[in-house]
């Protein structure tokens, strides 16, 4: 280990910023601590607002030459940064897993490689963007996308990398210079992602990486005049303040923030099926902003739907996520921790029943609960844990399962487990959600747009809707034919 050089499990980490194609230190450093165990991961360079100055000024001064590039060459330098990405598949396993105490097994069979997968989707989407053209009273429209500009990318601790590399590539691909804010929790996969652009050929300040906390170095960012996109996943409250500070400059937000999802249970369900979509629940101990966390069960069958249930969710192994075996890591932060415990509680006092779990386990590690008994305007309810906590709520008919799943200031997603297609296709018109899952969870297509509705967010990202918010579009109109004559 060096000054500015952590080591973990063998892989070495370098924990300064990455701006204009160089390592630059801050005075200041903040603690980065792994969950599993409270081991120190490294003192990470703590930026500021003269981070986030040099930041977007690399990004300012590279944006003319990467708007310039060719399609072809932003999309093979992307393919490049995959090529990059796959050769180090283990060693970013192995350190996000240290960093956020998600299961190594995720990490090295699914999180990675869709990583590599991000790049790929969407430099490959760059070279078939097109609308075709259309005519007005003989006139040619043709839309074409502007690359917009700087854009800053604020990004969470339950997925970091693939969660940042969502919104890098797209960003990329559509023509804009980035620079990354990791959450100061998970901040050691964003630093090995620079080594791999820089390797690419990613040219400098292209792709800018600066570490911090919010309220130093956020505010910074998002305010400033040369910052053309921002796109924020995390809290509702975060989400408030960071378009608080870009409404000074106007710039467009992007906004993918919590939820508090449905999973619906019909008595017509597979009910097996509809036990391991609610089982599902407790990936990434509970911290999946996408998870539903309220079961709402038919109240013919909630009795059997329940011990299904508590017999699937025995068999989960809570512990190291190292380990093959672990199905359930710990939660991320002491804070975290005390928030989750806090929320479960309270819920008892007020009158919950604790089903399974209920109360917190050795470490960073929380007991996978179910809580029933519980009041539609509870707490509990209402509001977002993330963590290991499930709340389960019968209903009687179709009307009432409706009315309770859309009864939150949440619309993110919906989970639906029915047999019945037409049932699927009623209810599933009448839910707030930017996604809804019909027996199955979980499933997106980089294709598809992704988005919240209400408090769990604004505006669509994924295929031709991420270039729609990181481009300015622009329709060009053409006399007819034969205007060239008349000058």
């Amino acid at each position: 280990m060096t000054e500015h050089t952590t080591t973990v499990a063998g892989v070495a980490v370098d924990t300064r910023h990455w701006i204009g194609g160089e390592r630059v230190a801050s005075p200041a450093t903040f603690t980065d601590v792994s969950p599993i165990d409270g081991s120190v991961l490294g003192e990470i360079s703590r930026g500021t607002a003269t981070e986030a100055e040099a930041a977007v000024a690399a990004a300012k001064a590279a944006f003319p030459g990467w708007a310039a590039t060719p399609r072809a060459e932003r999309a093979r330098l992307l393919h490049a940064v995959a090529d990059g990405v796959e050769k180090r598949i283990e060693e970013l396993a192995i350190v996000e897993t240290h960093d956020n105490g998600a299961l190594l097994r995720s990490h090295r069979r699914g999180v990675m490689p869709r990583v590599a997968h991000n790049f790929r989707f969407f430099a490959d989407w760059l070279l078939k963007l097109e609308h075709a053209d259309f005519e007005t009273r003989g006139h040619t429209n043709h839309v074409s996308w502007d690359p917009a500009g700087p854009s800053v990318l604020i990004t969470p601790w339950n997925a970091p990398l693939m969660l940042a590399t969502w919104k890098i590539a797209p960003a990329l691909a559509a023509g804009n210079t980035v620079v990354l804010k990791p959450a100061e929790w998970t901040p050691l996969t964003a630093s090995l992602l620079a080594d791999i652009a820089a390797e690419a050929g990613l040219p400098a300040g292209v792709f800018n990486v600066v570490q911090g906390y919010g309220s130093e170095i956020g505010d910074a960012l998002t305010s400033h005049p040369d910052v053309r996109r921002i796109s924020f996943t995390g809290s509702v409250p975060t989400a408030k303040r960071i378009s608080q500070s870009a409404a000074a400059q106007l710039t467009p937000l992007s906004l993918e923030l919590g939820g508090k999802s449905p999973l619906l249970v019909f008595a017509d369900a597979d009910l097996d099926l509809a036990v391991d979509l609610a089982v599902e629940q407790y990936d990434n101990a509970g911290q999946v902003c996408l998870a539903a966390t309220r079961f709402l069960v038919e109240e013919t069958v909630a009795e059997e739907f329940t011990r299904r249930f508590v017999e699937k969710a025995a068999t989960l192994k809570q512990g190291d996520p190292r380990d093959e075996a672990t199905d359930i890591g710990p939660n991320i932060h002491p804070r975290q921790l005390e928030k989750i415990d806090g929320f479960v509680q309270r819920a008892i006092a007020a009158g919950a029943r604790a089903v399974i779990g209920g109360h917190r386990g050795e470490g960073q590690y929380y007991a996978p609960t179910l809580l029933t008994d519980v009041a539609q305007d509870s707490e509990i309810v209402q509001e977002e844990v993330f963590g290991p906590v499930l709340t389960l709520q019968t209903f009687a008919d179709e009307d009432e399962a409706v009315r309770l799943a859309n009864d939150t200031r949440f619309g993110l997603a919906a989970t639906l487990a029915t047999g019945d297609p037409a049932r699927a296709e009623r209810v599933t018109a009448r839910l707030v959600a930017g996604t809804v899952w019909v027996n199955c969870f979980f499933v997106r297509d980089l294709q598809a747009p992704f988005g919240g509705s209400r408090h769990s967010g604004v505006g669509r990202e994924g295929g031709t809707w991420s270039f729609d918010f990181y481009c300015d579009v622009k329709n060009t109109v053409t006399a007819p034919k034969g205007w060239q004559d008349h000058g």
